[in-house]
C-alpha cells in the first residue's frame, strides 16, 4: 500500500473541496477501496473518509420516489420494512450479497461503485487492459468460467459483479452526484459505461465527484418482485447468474414487467427482450422459459462460460414464477 494523506470530512462541503484535490479517493465503507489499495490497484494521495456525515445515511420510502443516501448500510436496506414489503427484489438482492458483518460496514454507493472480481485484475502481475492500458487481457486466453456473456469487448470480457446495482436496473433509478461545482442526476442505466476500446473507465464519475444518493420511482411493479440468484456456494459468494424480475399482473396474464440480470455482463443489464415476451401473456412455465430464452437472445459465451446461457433462461423463468407469486 502506498503512503497517502487521511482526511475525515466533517461535513458535505468539506468532503466535496477535499475530493477536488488531485489523486483523492472518497473513503466510505472501506470495505471496497481498502482491499484495492492493499492490492495496490488504487493509491490515492489522500483518502477523503465520508463516513460520518449523517446527511447521507438515511432513506426516505415516503412520496412518489424512494431515495437511499449513498452511506445507508448495506444491512440497513436490507432489513427496511417498507422495502421488504413493496419492493422485495431491492432487499433480497442486498440479504444475498457478501457476508453480515460486510453488509454492516458497506455502503450503497460504494457497492454501485464496486470493481470487477475478475482475478487477472485482482491479481496485480496478468495482462489486464483494465488495469493496464493496452497491456492485453489474459482472460482471453486463460479461465473464463466467470466472465461476461454481455457487454465485452475484444479488450475486457470482466464481470460486474454487484447484487444490489443489478436490482436497481430492473427499475427506474438514477444517481444524484455532487462535487464542488454543483450537482447532476444521471440515469442508472447510463452510469456504468460499456466497455468498449477504454475498458479503464467504468463509470461517468468524473473526478472530484462523490454519489451522495440512490433514488427509485414508486411503482406497483415492486410488490411482485424478487431477486433470484444462484452461484457455486449458499454463502458469500458471487453469482454465477442472477435475475431480478417485476411484475404487474392482471389476473394471471403480465401486464408490465421488468427483468434485469446479473453474474453475466460486465454491468447491470436490463433484459428488454425478455420483457418483452411476457407482457400480454399469461404467465405459465413455458411463458416464462420463452422470457428467459429472449433474455439471453445476443449472449457471447466464451469457451467455459456457456453453461450460463442455458442456467440463465432458467434462472429467469423461476424468477418469473416466484414474482407472480408475490401477494
Amino acid at each position: 500500500m502506498q503512503p497517502f494523506t487521511y482526511v475525515r470530512a466533517q461535513s458535505l462541503n468539506e468532503a466535496l473541496q477535499q475530493a477536488a484535490q488531485p489523486g483523492a479517493a472518497i473513503l466510505a465503507g472501506g470495505t471496497t477501496m481498502i482491499d484495492l489499495m492493499r492490492g495496490d490497484l488504487a493509491a490515492p494521495s489522500s483518502l477523503v473518509d465520508i463516513g460520518h456525515l449523517p446527511e447521507l445515511a438515511t432513506i426516505d420510502t415516503d412520496g412518489p420516489v424512494l431515495r437511499f443516501g449513498a452511506l445507508v448500510r448495506m444491512a440497513d436496506a436490507a432489513e427496511n420494512p417498507t422495502l421488504l414489503r413493496d419492493y422485495p427484489a431491492l432487499p433480497e438482492s442486498l440479504q444475498q450479497a457478501a457476508s453480515q458483518q460486510l453488509r454492516n460496514a458497506a455502503t450503497l454507493g460504494g457497492n454501485i461503485l464496486q470493481r470487477t472480481r475478475c482475478p487477472y485484475f485482482r491479481n496485480g502481475v496478468s495482462a489486464c487492459n483494465k488495469r493496464v492500458p493496452n497491456s492485453g487481457c489474459s482472460a482471453l486466453d486463460g479461465e473464463d468460467r466467470e466472465m461476461a456473456l454481455f457487454g465485452t469487448s475484444d479488450l475486457c470480457v470482466a464481470n460486474y459483479p454487484g447484487d444490489w446495482g443489478t436490482a436497481l436496473a430492473a427499475f427506474d433509478t438514477d444517481v444524484e452526484i455532487s462535487s464542488a461545482t454543483g450537482r447532476r442526476t444521471v440515469p442508472f442505466a447510463d452510469f456504468h459505461l460499456p466497455y468498449g476500446d477504454d475498458p479503464v473507465v467504468e463509470t461517468v464519475l468524473r473526478p472530484g465527484e462523490i454519489v451522495t444518493a440512490i433514488t427509485v420511482q414508486a411503482t406497483p411493479l415492486g410488490r411482485k418482485s424478487t431477486y433470484l440468484k444462484v452461484r457455486d456456494r449458499q454463502s458469500y459468494a458471487y453469482a454465477l447468474v442472477s435475475a431480478t424480475v417485476a411484475l404487474e399482473m392482471d389476473g394471471d396474464h403480465v401486464r408490465a414487467a421488468r427483468v434485469s440480470l446479473g453474474g453475466v455482463a460486465s454491468r447491470p443489464w436490463r433484459a428488454p427482450e425478455a420483457e418483452a415476451a411476457l407482457v400480454g401473456r399469461q404467465l405459465t412455465q413455458a411463458t416464462a422459459l420463452e422470457a428467459g430464452d429472449a433474455a439471453f437472445v445476443g449472449a457471447r459465451p466464451l469457451r467455459q462460460n456457456a453453461f450460463k446461457v442455458e442456467l440463465g433462461r432458467r434462472v429467469v423463468a423461476r424468477a418469473a414464477l416466484l414474482a407472480s407469486r408475490r401477494i
